[in-house]
C-alpha cells in the first residue's frame, strides 16, 4: 500500500516551490509524483497543425521527487508523516502520525 495516492493533498517539504499545497494528479513510477501547480517550467512548444495546437512558450508541470512531499494533513494544518495500520477486520488504511487519525481516501 502506498503512503502517498493520486489524489491527495500534499505540501512540498524541499526545493524551490517549498510550502505550496496541491493535489496529486498522477504516480510515475514509485519515487515520482506529478502535483498541480508545483514545479512548472516554461517549455518551447513546436506548432503541430494536424492536432490544431499552436505553437510558443507553454507552462507545463514536471514530477517531482515523493521524498520532497508530505500528506498534508487539515487537522494540523501542516505536512504530516503517515503510517499504514491494519483495522480488526483485515482492512489496511493510512493514518497521520501526529494525531493517529484515519486519512480519508
Amino acid at each position: 500500500m502506498e503512503k502517498i495516492r493520486k489524489g491527495d493533498e500534499v505540501v512540498v517539504i524541499a526545493g524551490r516551490d517549498k510550502g505550496k499545497r496541491g493535489a496529486v494528479l498522477r504516480r510515475l513510477g514509485d519515487a515520482h509524483l506529478v502535483v498541480e501547480g508545483v514545479n512548472m517550467v516554461k517549455k518551447n512548444q513546436r506548432p503541430n497543425p494536424m492536432k490544431g495546437e499552436t505553437g510558443g512558450i507553454v507552462d507545463k508541470v514536471m514530477p517531482i521527487d515523493r521524498s520532497n512531499v508530505m500528506l498534508f494533513n487539515p487537522a494540523t494544518g501542516k505536512g504530516d508523516r503517515v503510517g499504514i495500520r491494519t483495522l480488526e477486520d483485515g482492512k489496511k488504511v493510512r493514518f497521520f502520525k501526529s494525531n493517529g487519525e484515519i486519512v480519508k481516501a
